[in-house]
């Protein structure tokens, strides 16, 4: 069963294991194949309800002693889930697009995150999740820093070629991946870029 709020594979996983959502298979995939988050990393959850990707990107740092941390950020209010995550995690309950770029930067010791990811709905009061990202990760005051990585959720359109085109000069390698837990009935895909070598002028 593939429709919307059907229990199918995924969602009976996603019990069985103890995430919050199906969409942790998401982010394991894309982790399986691309290692984007590292012992160590620091990562930003931009859009982090219901904190499935919390708790994918906490498992991902190792243990405990290999440090890094994990900040979501969410129009909600977010627990941090009691499983797979621990103290590394943190949530933030304010709009991403009006929080200025240095205060989310500080939210990170090393002032800027390794790794960006945006599973923000693609539409929130019209602004697309690729403007989001991009105003936020990209400018002269990125959040991500040079040599990181960054995800971000689109609707399968002319917009996926055009924020391809926009990405891949910026990074070491940008890919497009539809991942297997994706509803059937779902348009959305990710963008998937690796190593920023260069910050895009303003």
């Amino acid at each position: 069963m593939s429709g919307a709020g059907k229990p199918d594979f995924f969602y009976r996983e996603a019990q069985r294991l103890g995430y919050v959502a199906r969409s942790a298979f998401k982010l394991l995939q894309m982790q399986k194949q691309y290692k984007l988050i590292t012992p160590g990393s620091s990562v930003l959850d931009l859009g982090c309800a219901p904190g499935a990707w919390l708790q994918v990107a906490c498992q991902s740092l190792g243990p405990l002693k290999n440090g890094g941390l994990v900040v979501g950020i969410d129009l909600k209010k977010v627990k941090v889930p009691a499983e797979h995550c621990d103290s590394r995690v943190q949530t933030v309950c304010a709009d991403v697009m009006k929080l200025p770029r240095a205060h989310v930067r500080e939210l990170s010791p090393q002032k800027g995150f390794s790794v960006v990811l945006s599973d923000m709905c693609p539409l929130v009061s019209g602004i697309s999740s690729k403007d989001a990202a991009l105003s936020l990760e990209l400018d002269d005051n990125g959040v991500l820093r040079r040599g990181g990585n960054l995800v971000i959720k689109l609707l399968e359109s002319e917009d996926v070629q055009e924020i391809n085109k926009i990405c891949k000069p910026l990074f070491r390698k940008a890919s497009l991946l539809r991942p297997k837990a994706t509803r059937s009935s779902s348009r959305e895909i990710y963008l998937i870029c690796q190593g920023l070598q260069s910050q895009a002028k303003t």
